[in-house]
């Protein structure tokens, strides 16, 4: 099934790129979630206008992406969060409550949707999040989650 992308989506495209998937992962993962639309002729005419939105957000180069990377591996980051006796969180931490974290603690603003944790954060102490700035440029970022 052919679709339009309508956000970053990691190992499949950027916002405004057309790819083409299978119809189950577009059907009942991306469309839904608001991730992609489904391409027709009309549709191709969005394509123009996404791009157009996904430059203003992105980061255009190589440099720039490092600069903000260095800024951001220099920021300790510490969440305080309610959780029980034994260190387990009362629900867990999301990249959006990442995001305003590094916001909060003096550094770039940083969209959620950038923010890539490898597992659901749900248990107190060190966790090691990436915060993909470009396609080529990651930043390893340091959090820690201690009660609240």
């Amino acid at each position: 099934m052919k679709i339009i992308l309508t956000h970053e989506v990691s190992g499949l495209g950027a916002a405004g790129d057309v790819v083409d998937v299978k119809d189950g992962y577009a059907r009942n993962y991306l469309v839904p979630r608001g991730f992609a639309i489904r391409w027709t002729k009309g549709g191709e005419k969005d394509v123009e206008q996404i791009r157009r939105a996904r430059k203003i957000h992105e980061i255009a180069t190589i440099e720039q992406a490092n600069e903000i990377k260095a800024r951001l591996e220099g920021v300790k980051v510490r969440l305080a969060v309610r959780s029980g006796d034994a260190g387990r969180l009362f629900g867990s931490v999301t990249p959006a409550d990442i995001a305003s974290a590094i916001k909060s603690a003096g550094g770039p603003e940083v969209d959620k949707r950038r923010v890539e944790l490898g597992s659901p954060i749900k248990t107190l102490g060190s966790h090691q999040v990436s915060v993909r700035l470009h396609p080529e440029v990651a930043a390893k970022l340091g959090v820690e989650v201690v009660a609240a």
